[in-house]
This record gives structure tokens, sequence and C-alpha cells, in this order.
């Protein structure tokens, strides 16, 4: 295998590792139905949001340097939109996600009681319609890079 291919195994490899977990963590939090396992639930999706961080790095660390290895990468519109578009969903983390994610976490070490209260829901409602828009800029990235359509 040439140093190529096994930076395309990676970067394929890790668009399972990161993108893979991200696409379900919405899931795993709604299922809850009361504190307890809201809490665990958000303990089990910190713990699969490490694996989409380690995936996403890998990911545009080895799509860059494929890209210095093939030149030709670089006069595609697919590869140009696909890193826009991943530049545009990373930036998401600390813009979008992480401002909408911390009145939740406060919620899930001070409140008291089981009955999950109203305000989680609005709040995890905003922030899981974002973190479906980043889902489907994931998405749109997979395609582009399969299809290679411009």
């Amino acid at each position: 295998m040439s140093f190529y291919g096994l930076l395309v195994f990676i970067h394929i490899f890790s668009a399972i590792l990161g993108m893979g977990p991200g696409l379900v963590m919405t899931v795993i939090v709604r299922k809850a139905s009361n504190m307890t396992e809201l809490r665990h639930a958000f303990v089990i999706r910190n713990q699969l949001h490490i694996y989409t961080m380690i995936g996403g790095t890998l990911l545009l660390v080895t799509g860059i340097w494929m890209g210095f290895l093939n030149t030709y990468l670089f006069t595609q519109g697919w590869y140009w939109l696909s890193l826009s578009l991943f530049l545009i969903a990373l930036a998401f983390g600390p813009f979008v996600l992480s401002p909408r994610s911390k009145p939740i976490k406060d919620i899930l070490r001070t409140y008291k009681g089981e009955t999950i209260p109203k305000s989680y829901y609005m709040l995890a409602g905003k922030l899981f319609f974002f973190e479906h828009i980043t889902n489907i800029i994931f998405l749109i990235i997979i395609a582009l890079m399969i299809l290679k359509p411009f």
C-alpha cells in the first residue's frame, strides 16, 4: 500500500469513527425519560463526542495532506466545497453548539428531582436543531467525496 493509499484508508476510517457516533448522539439523549437517565445519556454522549473529535481531526489532517500529495485535488470544486463545509461544521462547535449546550449542562448539574424540566426540552430542541444541521452538512460532505460531481 502506498503512503497515499494509507492516508485514504485513515481518512475513510476516520469518517466512520468521527461521523458515525455524531449521527446518533441526539437519539441517545431523546430516549431518556427521567433525570437519572438523562444525566447518564449525556455521559454517554460526551464519551461519543471524544470519538467525533478524534475522527474529525484525522479527517481534516488526512484530507489536507492528501491534497498536498495530490495537488490535482486543489483544482476540484467538490474538494473545496467539502473542505469549506467541513470548516463551517467545525465552527458550529464553539460558536453555535457550545453556547446552546451550556444551559443544558447547568440543568443537569443543578436540577433536583427526577422529572425532566420543561426548560430542558426547549433548550435541547434548539441544540438538536443545530446538531441536525451539522449532521446534514457532514452527509453532504460524504456525498461529495463519493460522487465527486464537479
